[in-house]
């Protein structure tokens, strides 16, 4: 099926001028062509059409999936944080008191794919060495990538950027993957500003693997 994703504006890659009412044109897990909504209406008429508020982008690149993952916990809501409240824990000797096995490390790590595709987020770069986080990171769609430069890891793709591009995973062109993220921003100029958590949607694969509710 083909699905047209349009935002107020979209801004494909790098360093691109962005188009007001653009659109991508998704057909399977594939981009088949980026242009101008009215255009690619016209020329698609019986195509789905998604229409998202905001900034449709390139899907983001998070770092120290490894620090993220597999050295923080996150606390399972509303099983667990009464006791370990709802924050991340990721202090070394609070983790060793909680002892945890392989399978609540691939627990948390569910709960932190879905924080991160809730910002935007498709890919995630380090190596991770727990089996239960890497299939919990293969099963949520996130692509898993080579650990990148040094950088502070945070949940948060935009954390230590001085620019929101250069948290852009690729870009988007006919025939490339169809992983994008919509922002409810203004504009370009204010994503960074405002950050990830403006998300309202996230496209993996040409799938939906989250929409803000």
């Amino acid at each position: 099926m083909l699905t047209l994703h349009t935002a107020d504006v979209l801004l494909s890659g790098p360093g691109r001028v962005p188009l007001p009412a653009g659109a991508v044109l998704v057909e399977g897990d594939r981009i088949a062509r980026v242009g101008p909504y009215e255009e690619l209406a016209a020329a698609w008429p019986h195509a789905r059409v998604r229409r998202w508020p905001g900034v449709l982008t390139p899907g983001l690149l998070v770092r120290g999936a490894d620090a993220l993952l597999e050295r923080t916990y996150y606390p399972d809501d509303p099983y667990e944080t009464a006791e370990l409240g709802p924050d991340p824990i990721s202090e070394a000797e609070a983790l060793d008191a909680l002892k945890l096995t392989e399978a609540r490390w691939g627990n948390s790590a569910r709960r932190a794919t879905q924080k991160l595709l809730a910002r935007g987020v498709v890919a995630v770069a380090g190596r991770l060495t727990v089996p239960a986080v890497r299939t919990a990171v293969v099963r949520s769609g996130l692509t898993l990538l080579p650990a990148a430069a040094a950088g502070e890891p945070s949940l948060d793709p935009f954390a230590g950027r001085e620019s929101a591009e250069e948290a852009f995973h690729g870009a988007l062109d006919a025939g490339a993957p169809a992983r994008f993220a919509v922002f409810a921003v203004a504009g370009p100029a204010e994503l960074l500003a405002q950050g990830a958590t403006t998300c309202v949607a996230t496209v993996i694969g040409g799938r939906l693997l989250h929409r803000r509710r």
